[in-house]
């Protein structure tokens, strides 16, 4: 038997064989501070002596039953290492036994504690955000694992055409992973802290979306319904043209707020967009004929509650799914936000219907709030024929629309 001996600086000193006949009580040293100590009631365990930041730590490696004379030679050498580059062994091994959530698991935890202090429509809001533009992309990943370009791939695709929104997402992400922090989940720089350094910079003001000109859009749903993509991304993507809503607002849509009878697609006032002080109401959408189509297109591709799911169960796609379907037409240079623009420019152009019944199609707020005091209709009837007209402008194809202007 080996017990510690002052002055000496043992090396291996311990074999398998020695241990297993060790009864007597005390610590025997094996050398690199490790040790294994015999307990009076028989029980041999192995702890690390070590310094840790100026500090005389023992460190227990498990008990000799589960822990073999070659493992804790291993641990005590990899936990030295550790302290010797100025680290915390002890906070390092607790790290890697805690279960790391994923993205969307911390998220909604913080979600959760935090919500209370939020208004409801503000606390659904957070979460839903989330849930259509992070979760699909990142939501799966070790929250711990995430990088800024994980946080670039969420952004990057709505930075321009949604710079409000953009922007509080990369607010409730960079809560996300300060909130992981204070919880032990993470350590090192916050991912969502310096992107916007990498960004494109945001024009202030109104819409500013890369729009195509209307004239076009009739050849480019054509040259779309022929494009390399998944039928469900056609699908929904003319949707948001011939309804000229929002992405987020048509990717979150669900077959409960679809009346077929009725031709209404109803948006609920949560998924609206505004500031956080306004107040919201839903939005009734129009359906036009090729609309009923498309549904019933949807319809048949899949079951779940979203009209245009992802390719997870029981979520909505991926917010990326239009700038994607962009890229492999080769029409980067325009956003689908900007079919809004479009369709506004068609319809000031083209007909002769009162603004505020352009403005009430884009589910804008009027600027005049007199004026949207006294306006308590939703004007669903006047809007009905215009989106009619732009879903039939829109479909139709280039030999019509010619015929159409020669005899105009």
């Amino acid at each position: 038997m080996k017990g510690i001996e002052p002055g000496k600086h043992p090396d291996k000193a311990l074999s398998a064989a020695e241990i297993r006949g060790l009864s007597k009580p005390g610590m025997y040293a094996d050398g690199g501070c490790l040790f294994l100590v015999v307990e009076p009631s028989g029980g041999k365990h192995w702890i690390l002596r070590t310094t840790v930041k100026g500090k005389r730590r023992d460190i227990g490696l498990g008990g000799l039953s589960y822990v073999s004379l070659k493992d804790a030679r291993e641990e005590a050498a990899r936990l030295r290492k550790i302290a010797r580059a100025g680290g915390d062994p002890v906070e390092q091994r607790r790290r890697e036994r805690m279960t790391v959530p994923t993205l969307e698991e911390a998220a909604r935890e913080f979600h959760a504690v935090n919500s209370k202090g939020f208004d409801r429509r503000h606390a659904n809001r957070w979460i839903t955000t989330l849930e259509t533009y992070a979760f699909p992309a990142i939501g799966a990943l070790a929250v711990d694992s995430v990088t800024s370009g994980d946080v670039l791939k969420v952004l990057t695709p709505i930075w321009l055409e949604i710079p409000e929104s953009a922007k509080r997402i990369k607010q409730r992400l960079r809560a996300v992973f300060s909130y992981s922090k204070a919880r032990g989940w993470m350590s090192g720089d916050n991912p969502a802290e310096d992107v916007t350094k990498v960004l494109p910079k945001q024009v202030s003001g109104a819409d500013h979306h890369p729009a195509l000109p209307y004239q076009e859009v009739p050849g480019f749903i054509l040259a779309m319904r022929a494009a390399d993509a998944a039928l469900s991304v056609k699908l929904a993507f003319e949707f948001l043209i011939l309804t000229a809503m929002r992405t987020s607002e048509v990717l979150l849509a669900r077959w409960d707020q679809i009346n077929l009878e009725a031709r209404t697609w109803t948006v609920p006032a949560e998924q609206m967009k505004g500031k956080a002080t306004e107040r919201r109401i839903p939005h009734r959408v129009p359906l036009a004929p090729r609309c009923l189509e498309i549904l019933q297109e949807a319809r048949e591709l899949g079951e779940g509650d979203y009209v245009f799911p992802g390719r997870t169960y029981g979520r909505p796609c991926s917010n990326m799914i239009f700038l994607q379907c962009l890229k492999r037409m080769g029409r980067s240079e325009i956003t689908a936000h900007g079919f809004r623009s479009s369709f506004r420019d068609w319809a000031e152009e083209r007909n002769r219907y009162a603004h505020n019944v352009i403005e009430k199609c884009l589910a804008h707020r009027l600027q005049s709030k007199v004026e949207e005091s006294y306006q308590r209709s939703d004007l669903l009837d006047l809007r009905r024929p215009l989106m009619e007209a732009w879903a039939a402008f829109a479909t139709a194809k280039p030999a019509e629309k010619v015929v159409k202007m020669r005899g105009a």
